[in-house]
């Protein structure tokens, strides 16, 4: 088995739905340009209310990405 080493960078996800689907948009629109993404962790959840009410959620995430051999 190979040790790895990863990189890791910075993404903010939003949503009007909720915080689990920033992430999943965060990841998502992450993976369609980088490569080797491998973990993530929420760092802070963030969110605006209107009227009373959750009317939109930001998540950020730390996320590693494992470099290429």
């Amino acid at each position: 088995m190979n040790d790895h080493v990863y990189k890791q960078i910075e993404l903010t996800g939003s949503s009007t739905i909720s915080s689990d689907d920033a992430i999943r948009t965060a990841i998502e629109r992450a993976s369609k340009t980088l490569r080797n993404l491998h973990w993530f962790q929420v760092t802070e959840i963030r969110g605006q209310i209107e009227n009373g009410n959750v009317a939109h959620w930001q998540v950020r995430l730390k996320v590693d990405m494992r470099l290429e051999d």
